[in-house]
């Protein structure tokens, strides 16, 4: 199967004062449908690798492709396009708009490209309400939910758009065992029914380990790429 996600000989460095290399020619590719995490202490360069899969950033030397493509000539606008069609993010922080409800955080995805949702935007909306097991919150406003409830509002309005790629930067962090085990049924749930590819990076090797695959970062360098 061909690769949706690949990264080639990626490097990258945040200049400052003193400049500080993060990634070492990195090289992964990632199929579509599969199931991955990426674990590694704080400072590794895990979040960073994430960053430059989803886009946010940029790498200093090498490529990114998606769907095939290379990015290396988008614009900042081109690449904001390729990420709001292609990438669902979910982060430690849920980072939902506490002035909306639920519904219309999980809709804001559609909007930003359209100016209306209509029917049919809103049954998906829904079902992926039901898919949270949440639909009874769904016209809370966002600070009127508890943590785990805000965790699977985040994860619904970064399927809004039925991305193909989804990437979870600690999802689970704070998070209590209940929820964390909730989290993960719903994303293995997702990746079998749409067959979204899964990137997690994660510091909880227990979540890891039921990943299909587990790749290593230390210092910067992939020390393990584990398929299961």
């Amino acid at each position: 199967m061909a690769a949706i996600v690949e990264l080639k000989n990626v490097d990258k460095v945040y200049r400052g004062a003193v400049d500080t290399q993060a990634l070492f020619n990195i090289n992964l590719a990632f199929e579509q449908g599969s199931f991955n995490s990426i674990v590694g202490e704080s400072g590794s360069g895990k979040s960073s690798l994430l960053y430059i899969i989803g886009t946010l950033d940029r790498p200093t030397g090498g490529e990114l492709w998606l769907e095939g493509y290379s990015t290396s000539s988008l614009s900042s606008d081109g690449m904001a396009a390729l990420r709001n069609r292609t990438t669902g993010f979910v982060f430690q922080f849920h980072y939902l708009l506490p002035e909306f409800s639920a519904m219309e955080n999980v809709l804001m995805p559609y909007l930003i490209g359209h100016r209306n949702a209509d029917d049919k935007v809103k049954k998906r909306a829904d079902e992926l309400f039901d898919l949270m097991g949440i639909a009874r919150v769904k016209n809370n406003m966002a600070n009127r939910m508890s943590g785990g409830q805000q965790q699977r509002t985040a994860i619904a309005r970064a399927l809004m758009n039925n991305p193909r790629v989804f990437l979870a930067d600690e999802p689970t962090g704070n998070l209590d065992s209940e929820n964390t085990a909730v989290i993960y049924r719903i994303f293995r749930e997702v990746n079998r029914q749409f067959g979204t590819t899964f990137i997690i990076v994660t510091h909880d090797r227990r979540i890891a380990e039921q990943t299909d695959r587990i790749i290593e970062i230390k210092d910067g360098r992939i020390v393990m790429d584990l398929l299961k």
